[in-house]
């Protein structure tokens, strides 16, 4: 059966703007034929609220961060620094009209270009 088994270990759950996310990807049980990682940085803005509630998310950064299959028991570390993008500070709920949040997304491509997140 594909499967796969992976843990994503970073050093905080909330940084700074100018901040370096660091940490490592580890492969525990890999059935599925991994083409290529990429790591990226997404915006989420929310503006309104109720019925008039508009969403848009765009894409800071992408990077490729590993091609090529894993074996079982390797490890990919990941620095990122995020003092070279335009980022703002996370807003939650401004007057109930308002949010920016940032999120950290893993994706895996196998060779079917079929995208795991």
């Amino acid at each position: 059966e594909d499967c796969l088994h992976i843990e994503f270990e970073y050093n905080k759950s909330k940084y700074h703007m100018k901040d370096v996310i660091i940490g490592k990807i580890y492969f525990f049980l890999v059935r599925i034929k991994i083409k290529h990682m990429e790591i990226e940085i997404k915006k989420r803005e929310s503006t309104g609220s109720g019925p008039n509630l508009y969403n848009e998310s765009e894409t800071i950064t992408k990077f490729e961060i590993m091609d090529g299959a894993p074996v079982r028991g390797e490890s990919i570390p990941v620095r990122l620094f995020l003092s070279g993008y335009d980022l703002t500070p996370t807003y939650r709920n401004v007057n109930n009209k308002f949010s920016a949040k940032y999120f950290l997304n893993l994706g895996l491509v196998d060779e079917e270009e079929r995208r795991y997140f």
